[in-house]
């Protein structure tokens, strides 16, 4: 059986979260790098490994807008470069298989259900007003918003801090894994569906 990173099963995972269950990959990949296959076709990030889009998600660079953005990020100076990824990402599932004694692979499909949006705000304009109204959230979206939250959380508390990186995102992964509320992802998530309750 492939094992994640050679250390870890994933094919026998069961996913939780129905709405998920078709773009969560599990297929487990020794070096979890797909070389890009798939990212320019339609819903090709839905068959990529869930640990290679979480490492895809810390090579981003942000929008440098907001200081959770891309500060954090781009400060590092990680951007675009995979292998300084794929260490942080290893390192912080042993971190997590060290504090949990349980399956990393699994913690982080936990956590990316749990931090998971359902519902988010759209705005519309009708008779040069601008409405806002709460909408349901595409499955794909709702897991991309997850991987990004739960990355930058890993980033965000590892800045200007003695923790590391893979310790940050392991502690992340753990806490929203759990649905502590301390977890930022979590925390982005309640506070995106409580606007959007509040706009229904």
């Amino acid at each position: 059986m492939v094992k994640v990173f050679d250390r870890w099963e994933s094919d026998n995972i069961v996913i939780k979260d129905i709405g998920l269950a078709d773009y969560i990959t599990k297929e487990a990949k020794i070096i979890p790098h797909s070389f890009g296959l798939g990212s320019r076709k339609k819903f090709g990030k839905a068959r990529i490994f869930i640990v290679e889009r979480l490492i895809d998600k810390i090579m981003r660079s942000g929008q440098g807008k907001r200081k959770l953005s891309g500060k954090f990020i781009r400060g590092r100076g990680a951007t675009g470069k995979k292998l300084k990824a794929m260490k942080i990402v290893e390192e912080a599932l042993e971190i997590v298989e060290k504090k949990t004694s349980s399956n990393p692979v699994e913690m982080l499909i936990r956590a990316v259900e749990n931090a998971a949006p359902r519902e988010d705000v759209t705005r519309f304009r009708k008779g040069g007003l601008i409405y806002s109204q709460s909408v349901d959230v595409a499955p794909m979206r709702r897991l991309d918003e997850a991987l990004k939250n739960i990355a930058i959380a890993g980033f965000a508390n590892s800045y200007r801090s003695k923790k590391s990186a893979a310790e940050a995102l392991a502690e992340e992964i753990v806490l929203a894994g759990q649905g502590d509320v301390k977890s930022y992802a979590i925390k982005r998530r309640n506070e995106i569906e409580r606007i959007a309750a509040s706009s229904r």
